[in-house]
């Protein structure tokens, strides 16, 4: 069953399908060891990761599994980055939800901002239950984000990532349809 991929608005975002053209801005941001710091892999070496990576966003979409958006920033139509909602299963009415920023957007609210109007897309869309979120136990900012948007803390995973040989815990987090309802901030757009 395909899951068509939004176009989404906010006040200073615009969040739409990924493509072919956003090969080298996906590439920049996946490449940058700095914004990849906490990621759950290295830093890309290759471009062809960036085509793949633009592949597997049409792929989840056909497959109907979810859906990653690249988010520009309204006001000059500039890529900052991409907020997902992957591994959408119908069923049990679950997603895990992701995001990955340029530098120069962080610190704004612009994660934040993506986030909920992907949430807020999910929970209408697709009558999500639950919104499951991870991040590295040392990566505050997403951490910030996801009790923002008024997710809970739920655990840790010990020993999650062993990246260039580096080990590190993640943080997992949950958001109810309930808890939605009731935290969610009001709508920018």
């Amino acid at each position: 069953m395909a899951l068509a991929t939004p176009t989404l608005t906010t006040t200073r975002l615009g969040l739409r399908p990924f493509a072919k053209t956003d090969t080298d801005a996906v590439f920049a941001l996946q490449s940058n060891a700095r914004i990849l710091r906490y990621w759950d892999a290295p830093p890309w070496k290759d471009r062809a990761q960036a085509e793949r990576f633009i592949v597997v966003c049409g792929q989840m979409e056909h497959e109907g599994t979810g859906a990653r958006l690249a988010i520009e920033r309204a006001a000059d139509k500039v890529f900052i980055g991409w907020c997902s909602l992957a591994r959408w299963d119908p069923v049990y009415r679950t997603a895990k939800l992701g995001y990955c920023l340029d530098e120069t957007a962080w610190g704004k609210g612009f994660a934040t901002e993506a986030a909920e109007a992907v949430l807020q897309w999910a929970f209408d869309a697709l009558d999500l239950n639950r919104v499951q979120a991870e991040t590295d136990t040392r990566n505050t900012a997403s951490s910030r984000v996801l009790e923002k948007l008024g997710f809970v803390r739920e655990g840790t995973l010990r020993d999650d990532c062993i990246v260039d040989g580096e080990v590190s815990d993640s943080w997992v987090y949950g958001l109810l349809r309930r808890e939605w309802n009731y935290t969610a901030p009001p709508s920018r757009g």
